[in-house]
C-alpha cells in the first residue's frame, strides 16, 4: 500500500527545471538519453480527430499495458521498493477526500497551478492509494499522473489531457519498451510535434 508524503522534497525535482509546463507533465523532466510513447489509444487517423470518434476497440483505453510497463520499469532501477507517485488532485473522487500537502506545478493556464498528492512505497503497489479506510466508498481506480523511483533512473509522466503516457529512461530500457509487442510504445522526443485529438 502506497503512504501519503507530508514530505514533499522528493517530487521537488519535478519544479526545478526549465521545461515549459505542457512537456514536463506529458515527458517529466528532460535530460534522459531516451524518450517514449506509451499509447492508450492509437494516435489519431487525421488531423482533428475527436477522441469519441476514435477505434477504441473493447475497452476505451488500454490500461492493461501498465503491468507490462511496470515489469520493465522495475528492472531498469536500483530501488524498485522506493518509488514515488503523484496523484492528481483534479479527480473528484480524489478532490473530495484527500487535503493536505501538494506538489503544485504551474499551468500558466486555469487553473494557473495544477496539484499533485504525492505518495511514496514500492512500485509494485502501484494504484493502491493508501489504505481503504481513508476513502468514504470505494478507494479510486486512478493512474498516478507522475511516476519515479528514488534513483530517478527513469520517470513516467501520465497527464489527464493526453492519450499517452510519456517515458523518459536509459536507452536499454526504451528499447525494450519498443520492442515488447505486449506495449503500445514509440520512440520520440519531449519537444516534438506530437499527435493529439481535437
Amino acid at each position: 500500500m502506497l503512504e501519503r508524503c507530508s514530505d514533499l522534497s522528493a517530487a521537488a525535482w519535478l519544479e526545478r527545471g526549465d521545461d515549459p509546463w505542457p512537456v514536463l507533465v506529458t515527458f517529466g523532466p528532460s535530460g534522459y538519453p531516451s524518450y517514449a510513447r506509451l499509447r492508450f489509444l492509437a494516435d489519431p487517423a487525421f488531423e482533428g480527430q475527436p477522441e469519441g470518434d476514435a477505434d477504441l476497440g473493447i475497452a476505451p483505453y488500454d490500461t492493461d499495458q501498465w503491468p507490462v510497463l511496470l515489469e520493465h520499469l522495475a528492472s531498469h532501477t536500483r530501488t524498485p521498493d522506493d518509488c514515488f507517485f503523484c496523484l492528481w488532485d483534479g479527480w473528484p473522487e480524489v478532490h473530495a477526500v484527500l487535503s493536505g500537502p501538494r506538489l503544485g506545478i504551474p499551468a500558466g493556464t486555469y487553473p494557473p497551478v495544477r496539484g499533485y498528492f504525492v505518495f511514496h512505497g514500492p512500485l509494485s503497489d502501484f494504484g493502491i492509494w493508501g489504505p481503504p479506510d481513508i476513502w468514504p466508498a470505494e478507494p479510486p481506480t486512478c493512474e498516478p499522473a507522475f511516476i519515479w523511483p528514488a534513483d530517478h533512473s527513469w520517470c513516467v509522466a501520465n497527464d489527464v489531457d493526453p492519450h499517452y503516457a510519456g517515458i523518459g529512461g536509459e536507452r536499454q530500457l526504451i528499447e525494450q519498451l519498443v520492442s515488447d509487442s505486449r506495449l503500445d510504445v514509440v520512440a520520440t522526443a519531449p519537444r516534438d510535434n506530437h499527435p493529439r485529438y481535437r
